[in-house]
Protein backbone atom coordinates (compact mmCIF):
# COMPACT_ATOMS: atom_id res chain seq x y z
CA UNK A 1 0.00 0.00 0.00
CA UNK A 2 3.28 2.20 1.03
CA UNK A 3 5.07 1.93 -2.42
CA UNK A 4 1.35 2.78 -4.16
CA UNK A 5 0.87 5.52 -2.68
CA UNK A 6 4.38 6.48 -3.14
CA UNK A 7 3.96 5.99 -6.72
CA UNK A 8 0.79 8.05 -6.85
CA UNK A 9 2.51 10.90 -5.34
CA UNK A 10 5.80 10.73 -7.50
CA UNK A 11 3.18 11.06 -10.43
CA UNK A 12 1.54 13.68 -9.27
CA UNK A 13 4.85 15.74 -8.78
CA UNK A 14 6.05 14.94 -12.01
CA UNK A 15 5.88 18.27 -14.33
CA UNK A 16 3.26 18.35 -17.15
CA UNK A 17 4.38 17.95 -20.35
CA UNK A 18 2.61 20.42 -23.09
CA UNK A 19 1.97 19.10 -26.64
CA UNK A 20 5.46 18.10 -28.21
CA UNK A 21 6.91 20.77 -30.37
CA UNK A 22 9.34 18.65 -32.34
CA UNK A 23 7.24 16.11 -33.87
CA UNK A 24 3.29 17.34 -34.23
CA UNK A 25 2.30 14.25 -36.03
CA UNK A 26 -0.85 11.25 -36.13
CA UNK A 27 0.29 7.90 -37.01
CA UNK A 28 -1.43 6.08 -39.63
CA UNK A 29 -0.11 3.05 -38.65
CA UNK A 30 1.70 2.45 -41.62
CA UNK A 31 5.18 1.39 -41.82
CA UNK A 32 8.66 0.93 -43.94
CA UNK A 33 8.25 -2.59 -45.48
CA UNK A 34 11.14 -4.92 -44.50
CA UNK A 35 14.38 -3.69 -45.43
CA UNK A 36 13.22 0.13 -46.58
CA UNK A 37 14.86 2.95 -45.03
CA UNK A 38 12.64 6.06 -44.93
CA UNK A 39 13.49 9.85 -43.54
CA UNK A 40 10.96 12.60 -42.22
CA UNK A 41 11.85 16.19 -41.99
CA UNK A 42 9.61 18.08 -39.34
CA UNK A 43 9.92 22.01 -39.16
CA UNK A 44 7.38 23.34 -36.25
CA UNK A 45 7.21 26.84 -35.14
CA UNK A 46 4.94 28.85 -33.39
CA UNK A 47 4.41 32.32 -33.82
CA UNK A 48 6.89 34.55 -32.06
CA UNK A 49 9.01 31.05 -30.85
CA UNK A 50 11.94 29.17 -32.30
CA UNK A 51 12.07 27.26 -35.49
CA UNK A 52 11.91 23.55 -34.12
CA UNK A 53 14.02 21.24 -37.07
CA UNK A 54 13.72 17.33 -36.26
CA UNK A 55 15.37 14.82 -38.51
CA UNK A 56 13.10 11.22 -38.01
CA UNK A 57 15.11 8.03 -39.65
CA UNK A 58 13.18 4.51 -39.40
CA UNK A 59 13.71 1.50 -41.14
CA UNK A 60 11.44 -2.06 -41.46
CA UNK A 61 12.26 -4.65 -39.97
CA UNK A 62 9.87 -6.83 -41.04
CA UNK A 63 5.90 -6.05 -42.71
CA UNK A 64 4.89 -5.32 -38.88
CA UNK A 65 8.12 -3.83 -37.42
CA UNK A 66 9.61 -0.70 -37.87
CA UNK A 67 12.40 1.14 -35.98
CA UNK A 68 13.24 4.86 -35.68
CA UNK A 69 14.82 7.63 -34.07
CA UNK A 70 14.36 11.63 -33.84
CA UNK A 71 17.22 14.37 -33.52
CA UNK A 72 15.88 17.60 -32.14
CA UNK A 73 17.21 21.13 -32.32
CA UNK A 74 15.13 24.51 -31.84
CA UNK A 75 16.70 27.66 -33.41
CA UNK A 76 19.76 24.98 -34.14
CA UNK A 77 20.27 24.24 -30.62
CA UNK A 78 20.42 20.50 -29.68
CA UNK A 79 17.31 19.43 -27.65
CA UNK A 80 17.42 15.63 -27.71
CA UNK A 81 17.28 12.28 -29.36
CA UNK A 82 14.32 9.78 -29.49
CA UNK A 83 14.38 5.48 -30.17
CA UNK A 84 11.34 4.16 -31.11
CA UNK A 85 9.85 0.83 -32.11
CA UNK A 86 6.69 0.71 -33.70
CA UNK A 87 4.40 -2.21 -34.14
CA UNK A 88 1.48 -2.33 -36.76
CA UNK A 89 -0.80 -4.85 -38.66
CA UNK A 90 0.28 -6.00 -41.61
CA UNK A 91 -1.05 -5.61 -44.78
CA UNK A 92 -3.02 -8.75 -44.81
CA UNK A 93 -4.92 -8.36 -42.12
CA UNK A 94 -7.45 -5.89 -43.45
CA UNK A 95 -7.16 -3.39 -46.41
CA UNK A 96 -8.87 -0.53 -44.75
CA UNK A 97 -8.44 -1.18 -40.72
CA UNK A 98 -5.20 -0.78 -38.92
CA UNK A 99 -3.70 -1.29 -35.52
CA UNK A 100 -0.43 -0.64 -34.06
CA UNK A 101 1.70 0.05 -31.06
CA UNK A 102 4.43 2.97 -30.57
CA UNK A 103 6.87 2.63 -27.83
CA UNK A 104 9.71 5.66 -27.24
CA UNK A 105 12.48 6.44 -25.25
CA UNK A 106 13.70 10.05 -24.76
CA UNK A 107 16.89 11.75 -23.31
CA UNK A 108 16.22 15.52 -23.31
CA UNK A 109 18.49 18.21 -21.91
CA UNK A 110 17.49 19.40 -18.44
CA UNK A 111 15.00 16.59 -18.78
CA UNK A 112 16.17 13.34 -18.61
CA UNK A 113 14.86 10.34 -19.55
CA UNK A 114 11.37 10.13 -20.82
CA UNK A 115 8.85 7.50 -22.58
CA UNK A 116 5.96 7.47 -24.44
CA UNK A 117 3.56 4.47 -25.11
CA UNK A 118 1.19 5.42 -28.29
CA UNK A 119 -1.59 3.21 -29.28
CA UNK A 120 -2.43 3.56 -33.22
CA UNK A 121 -6.33 3.03 -34.59
CA UNK A 122 -6.69 4.11 -38.23
CA UNK A 123 -9.25 3.51 -40.86
CA UNK A 124 -8.10 4.10 -45.16
CA UNK A 125 -9.45 3.61 -48.11
CA UNK A 126 -9.45 5.79 -51.61
CA UNK A 127 -11.64 8.76 -50.13
CA UNK A 128 -11.07 8.97 -46.29
CA UNK A 129 -8.15 9.19 -43.79
CA UNK A 130 -9.31 8.63 -39.72
CA UNK A 131 -6.85 8.31 -37.40
CA UNK A 132 -6.49 8.25 -33.59
CA UNK A 133 -3.90 8.11 -31.52
CA UNK A 134 -3.97 8.16 -27.38
CA UNK A 135 -0.90 8.89 -26.15
CA UNK A 136 0.19 7.51 -22.74
CA UNK A 137 3.61 10.29 -22.35
CA UNK A 138 6.55 9.72 -19.17
CA UNK A 139 6.62 11.41 -16.99
CA UNK A 140 3.04 10.97 -16.47
CA UNK A 141 0.64 12.76 -18.80
CA UNK A 142 -2.04 11.68 -21.50
CA UNK A 143 -1.79 13.51 -24.65
CA UNK A 144 -4.77 12.48 -27.14
CA UNK A 145 -4.75 13.01 -30.76
CA UNK A 146 -6.41 12.29 -33.38
CA UNK A 147 -6.88 13.10 -37.81
CA UNK A 148 -9.87 13.15 -40.30
CA UNK A 149 -8.82 13.84 -43.65
CA UNK A 150 -10.54 13.65 -47.13
CA UNK A 151 -8.12 12.46 -50.33
CA UNK A 152 -9.31 14.14 -53.82
CA UNK A 153 -6.79 13.54 -56.55
CA UNK A 154 -3.49 13.13 -54.98
CA UNK A 155 -4.21 15.60 -52.41
CA UNK A 156 -5.85 15.49 -49.46
CA UNK A 157 -7.00 18.00 -47.16
CA UNK A 158 -8.28 17.70 -42.99
CA UNK A 159 -8.14 18.56 -39.53
CA UNK A 160 -5.36 17.48 -36.74
CA UNK A 161 -6.21 17.96 -33.71
CA UNK A 162 -4.32 17.91 -30.52
CA UNK A 163 -4.61 17.53 -26.57
CA UNK A 164 -2.51 17.67 -23.47
CA UNK A 165 -5.02 17.90 -20.69
CA UNK A 166 -2.33 18.07 -17.85
CA UNK A 167 -0.89 21.62 -19.35
CA UNK A 168 -4.50 23.00 -20.49
CA UNK A 169 -3.39 22.64 -24.36
CA UNK A 170 -5.84 22.53 -26.76
CA UNK A 171 -4.38 22.53 -30.92
CA UNK A 172 -6.76 22.65 -34.02
CA UNK A 173 -4.64 22.15 -37.44
CA UNK A 174 -6.17 22.78 -41.12
CA UNK A 175 -3.90 20.40 -43.16
CA UNK A 176 -2.94 19.49 -46.31
CA UNK A 177 -1.34 16.53 -47.75
CA UNK A 178 0.26 14.88 -50.43
CA UNK A 179 -1.21 11.23 -50.79
CA UNK A 180 -1.15 10.37 -54.63
CA UNK A 181 3.02 10.46 -55.43
CA UNK A 182 4.81 6.54 -54.28
CA UNK A 183 7.39 6.68 -51.42
CA UNK A 184 6.72 10.62 -50.76
CA UNK A 185 5.22 12.58 -47.66
CA UNK A 186 4.34 16.06 -47.86
CA UNK A 187 2.22 17.52 -44.42
CA UNK A 188 1.30 21.11 -44.44
CA UNK A 189 -0.51 22.99 -41.59
CA UNK A 190 -1.25 25.78 -39.68
CA UNK A 191 -2.67 25.09 -36.07
CA UNK A 192 -4.33 27.04 -33.64
CA UNK A 193 -4.44 27.20 -30.24
CA UNK A 194 -7.85 26.82 -28.50
CA UNK A 195 -7.08 27.56 -24.66
CA UNK A 196 -5.34 30.42 -23.24
CA UNK A 197 -2.31 28.38 -22.34
CA UNK A 198 -2.24 27.61 -25.76
CA UNK A 199 0.51 29.29 -28.38
CA UNK A 200 -1.93 30.93 -30.59
CA UNK A 201 -0.98 30.26 -33.96
CA UNK A 202 1.85 27.14 -34.83
CA UNK A 203 2.96 26.48 -38.53
CA UNK A 204 4.19 22.98 -38.89
CA UNK A 205 5.64 20.72 -42.10
CA UNK A 206 6.51 17.37 -42.58
CA UNK A 207 8.86 16.02 -45.68
CA UNK A 208 9.33 12.40 -46.06
CA UNK A 209 10.75 9.66 -48.48
CA UNK A 210 10.80 6.23 -48.56
CA UNK A 211 14.28 4.62 -50.18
Amino acid sequence: MNVRLAFLMTLAAAPALAVDAFEIQIYDGSADAPGQAGLEVHLNQPKGGPLHFTLEPSYGITEFWELGGYFQTADGKYEGVKLRSKFVTPESFSTSFRLGLNFELSRIPNEGWGGEIRPILAFENERFLVAVNPIVSFPAAFEPGAMAKVKFWVMGAGLEYYWAPADSQQYLYETVDLFGVKDVEVNLALGQGLTSESQSLIFKMILGYAF
